[in-house]
């Protein structure tokens, strides 16, 4: 099993939920997160102030899919994600050693 964490523009999350449940993929944790990388922030003007906007809002996903589904899963994370412009965000893939569902006790591919 892979843990992929996807970072992406909060206005594609919609986009890339849709598509991952057209591949049969439903499962997943979507949390709002600050960051930044090239992008280093831009400032802005407010009430005639100048200032610094360090982190930027982003949407972090995370789900857990059989080593099979992978691949897929990514490929639909970057083409629902992708805008082609700097800030687009990053992907992360994990080896998952063992997952458990609470209710069940049903343990690996069949916990996801």
């Amino acid at each position: 099993m892979k843990k992929i964490e996807a970072i992406i523009k909060p206005f594609k999350l919609e986009d890339v939920k849709d598509a991952l449940g057209e591949i049969g993929l439903s499962g997943l944790t979507v949390s709002e997160v600050k960051g930044f990388g090239r992008q280093k922030g831009h400032t802005e003007l407010y009430r005639g102030a100048e200032y610094v906007v360090d982190f930027l809002p982003k949407v972090k996903i995370e789900l857990v899919v059989d080593d099979k589904k992978y691949k897929e899963a990514i490929d639909v994370i970057i083409k629902h994600s992708n805008t082609g412009k700097i800030g687009d965000g990053k992907i992360f893939v994990y080896e998952v050693s063992e997952a458990i569902r609470i209710r069940t006790g049903e343990k690996g591919k069949d916990a996801i």
